[in-house]
């Protein structure tokens, strides 16, 4: 019987040290037991350290309750130190949910941190002023070394990284601050009615109404570095999702992709930051930052892989036929050579899949299709002797029984604002006019593809009655000219106010000056697709069926 419990004390001993073991290595969101606890999706994981050290503290023998006892008996009667009350308050804290501590705002208010999702107040932005935002989601940043702010009595410090939508811009602003960039005495507290002491109306956005809105963002995109210097009315578009269909689609649109998984890209020698979320793998989701090979669309987590890639490169343009090339003269009258490539979604799969995940990152409102055989892809391509650099592209359906002649446009935020998006649409059309079809993009339109477009639209038409020899024009000759479908014709010329409805029908009254004046507000047209340098045939779906 002696051995049996010298055996048994062992083995006590064993598992007690084994349980020790494995509080130290699983408390406080590290690794080991606190991988199998997640904890609560909006806090990052970080309640799911807290969690494994409760179960695990619940476990431990009477010998080490009574150590901790005694030790925290002789450090001031009972209390323990001020680091076990910390840890006791953590593990008793409620199953995921994040620790809650009060401090003072510099106007001597109670605020808990951390934030609540849902709160508002203000934050302040790239110029240097504050704007009222709205915190969408919050985590809690592991080995953060700390941001602070002078509030209250003195500095408030807090370990959670809060997602924040700021009420006057436009989703894509959206980003990540730490509180050293909110103002907590300007949180929106509730009174004992339960109504909001913050000066905001009751959808909860800052008293701006929806085209005030609008018009705080057309300022904005001049200052934003992907933006259109365009001039437009901002009435004609909003922030995107008008034409999502109903309410409950738009909202649970915004809420699947309301926070961007990746902040940051590399594509050739740029940088970018990105706008919106993108569906990748689920291997990239704690990825900050990617980086992408800018001739097949590859990307990586880390530089080095890039590299390595890099060296495996053999051909340095975009897969496909090269229907296109010519040379313009650019802003500072230097040349610039410029290519299309028409890139087969069903030959190159996993080139154009790539692609569709790049351009998500930019635009709010499409469906990224992974089934992308059906549609053929255009790389707008800058030449040099490095090779052919892609700068932007656009998409169109193989058949498109509305006579959608485009389906998805972008042009890479650093190469914006320099007229090549107008000659991603101005190759659109030229496309149409090979086909013998006029054409419109497919709906929706994002925000500053519908100013590209209304520009477009503009210049063309109006040029077209200005040059035009004969006495009168139709509104169906303007379309035969130029590929415009011919409700896009007649909704341009109202928009100019060159149209009038008169008995029965409409009626096109252009005065010269008034056509001068227009066309100099469509903006410059630097380049335009010359037709004798266009070498395309006609897609037809028999070649499919042929392979």
């Amino acid at each position: 019987m002696g051995e049996k419990d010298s055996k048994r004390a062992k083995t006590t001993q064993a598992q007690a040290e084994s349980l020790h073991a494995s509080e130290v290595v699983g408390g406080r969101g590290g690794k080991g037991l606190a991988v199998e606890n997640q904890g609560a999706p909006g806090d990052g994981g970080g309640g799911g350290g807290r969690q494994a050290t409760a179960t695990v503290t619940r476990r431990r023998t009477e010998t080490e309750a009574r150590a901790a006892t005694t030790s925290g008996s002789g450090n001031g009667g009972g209390g323990g130190t001020g680091k076990d009350k910390d840890k006791d308050m953590k593990e008793d804290g409620k199953k995921g949910e994040p620790v809650k501590r009060t401090v003072l705002d510099k106007n001597g208010l109670e605020v808990v941190l951390p934030l609540e999702v849902g709160s508002q107040l203000m934050c302040l932005w790239r110029d240097k002023k504050h704007h009222p935002v709205k915190i969408i989601e919050r985590k809690k940043v592991e080995d953060h070394e700390g941001k602070g702010q002078q509030q209250g009595d003195g500095e408030v410090w807090d370990d959670y990284e809060y997602y924040v939508h700021y009420d006057e811009f436009n989703r894509r602003l959206d980003e990540w601050v730490a509180i050293d960039k909110l103002d907590l005495a300007t949180l929106h507290r509730k009174d004992q009615s339960g109504k909001s002491n913050g000066k905001s109306n009751g959808d909860g956005k800052s008293g701006r109404t929806r085209t005030q809105k609008r018009r705080v963002d057309s300022a904005l995109e001049g200052m934003h570095h992907g933006a259109h210097a365009v001039e437009h009315d901002p009435a004609q578009h909003g922030e995107g999702h008008e034409f999502l269909g109903s309410e409950a689609q738009v909202q649970e649109h915004e809420e699947f992709t309301k926070v961007k998984n990746i902040q940051f890209i590399e594509l050739g020698k740029y940088e970018m930051e990105t706008w919106y979320f993108s569906p990748f793998p689920p291997e990239y989701n704690n990825c900050n930052r990617l980086y992408f090979c800018e001739f097949d669309f590859s990307f990586f987590r880390t530089k080095k892989q890039l590299q390595r890639h890099m060296k495996k490169v053999k051909m340095l343009h975009p897969p496909g036929d090269e229907i296109y090339r010519n040379t313009y003269k650019n802003k500072q009258n230097k040349d610039v050579t410029l290519s299309f490539f028409e890139v087969d979604g069903n030959k190159e799969k996993i080139f154009c899949q790539n692609l569709c995940y790049l351009a998500k990152l930019f635009l709010d409102h499409k469906t990224l299709f992974y089934d992308v055989d059906l549609f053929l892809f255009y790389i707008l391509c800058e030449v040099d002797e490095r090779g052919c650099h892609p700068v932007g592209y656009f998409s169109k359906e193989k058949h498109s029984e509305e006579g959608y002649n485009l389906a998805c446009i972008l042009m890479f935020p650093s190469y914006q604002r320099k007229g090549y998006g107008k000659l991603l649409i101005n190759f659109s059309y030229e496309l149409t006019k090979k086909e013998n079809k006029v054409g419109t993009p497919e709906r929706p339109l994002s925000d500053l593809g519908a100013v590209s477009y209304y520009s477009y639209w503009t210049y063309t038409i109006l040029n077209v009655l200005k040059t035009y020899k004969g006495d009168c024009i139709s509104v169906k000759d303007i379309a035969d000219i130029t590929a415009i479908r011919q409700q896009d014709v007649i909704s341009t010329l109202q928009r100019v106010n060159m149209i009038q409805y008169q008995k029965g029908q409409h009626v096109i009254c252009a005065a010269p000056e008034l056509l001068d004046r227009h066309i100099k507000e469509a903006g410059n047209f630097r380049y335009l697709v010359d037709p004798c340098k266009l070498i395309w045939t006609k897609y037809h779906l028999r070649q499919d069926y042929a392979r």
